[in-house]
């Protein structure tokens, strides 16, 4: 069976962010995952995973000003030296403190008009700067491809894009973060895409919601059982994080996630 991980952003909504670490414990998860962790001080988080018993298995690099609409700035020009700053000053220390292994890397939103050659090139570069800092942290990098409904603009759309990112790239600590709900959504095929990708070792961590209404896993129309059964019988050995929006309480919707326990 897959080791899923509870996504704290969305699910818990329905209790403060600390009390969320003993919900998802509670509910038999070993590991979590957050959007951002940085409303909490980076030891005061660390000693929320420690008293729950929980691994953090990945965050998100700040992505610039996200009251602004802002999703990342890895890919553009001209905000460079902020995105690095961020990079060496929030996100590596962060992910220090609570060993986390996965940083996701959001590459922003390319405006009308935009260069994309341009962006691109800065996207690369900038990729390649933050693997060689993370590296000595024993971080690894994911990029992930977000459908342009819930995020219009995104740089970074479909699964091939960001597989020949990772390979123009060339760092070993650089990986594919591939979300089944954005992938469906934009390419479909979620099987042939599982077989596709999984087996060049570049995907190293999945994310799963219902399609539509990114709510629990078997509520759309995802038929989520047969490709946790494909993704067991590629051998996938990394994390799911459970990024969806409850429709009631978490715990409640958890019956998904009871049935392939038994």
């Amino acid at each position: 069976m897959p080791r899923f991980a509870a996504n704290l952003t969305l699910l818990y909504s329905e209790v403060p962010f600390e009390a969320r670490f003993a919900a998802a414990r509670a509910d038999g998860f070993e590991a979590v995952e957050c959007l951002f962790p940085y409303s909490l001080p980076a030891h005061d988080f660390r000693a929320q995973l420690e008293a729950a018993g929980l691994r953090q298995v990945l965050f998100n690099a700040p992505p610039g000003d996200w009251a602004a609409g802002e999703r990342g700035l890895a890919a553009l020009p001209g905000r460079e030296a902020e995105f690095r700053r961020s990079i060496l000053e929030q996100a590596l220390p962060y992910a220090d403190t609570l060993r986390c292994p996965l940083l996701h890397v959001m590459a922003g939103i390319l405006p009308p008009g935009a260069d994309p050659v341009a962006w691109r090139d800065t996207y690369l570069e900038n990729l390649s700067w933050t693997a060689t800092q993370a590296a000595s942290h024993g971080v690894t990098l994911t990029i992930e491809p977000l459908n342009p409904v819930d995020m219009p603009g995104y740089f970074l759309q479909r699964q091939a894009e960001a597989h020949a990112i990772v390979m123009a790239v060339g760092a070993a600590n650089l990986g594919v973060q591939m979300d089944l709900y954005h992938c469906h959504q934009v390419e479909g095929q979620l099987a042939v895409q599982l077989a596709d990708y999984l087996p060049t070792g570049r995907v190293c961590h999945l994310q799963v919601a219902g399609y539509p209404g990114r709510h629990e896993p078997d509520v759309g129309e995802i038929d989520y059982p047969p490709l946790f059964r494909e993704i067991d019988r590629l051998g996938y050995a990394g994390w799911i994080g459970c990024e969806y929006r409850p429709l009631a309480g978490t715990s409640q919707g958890l019956g998904w996630l009871n049935k392939l326990r038994k």
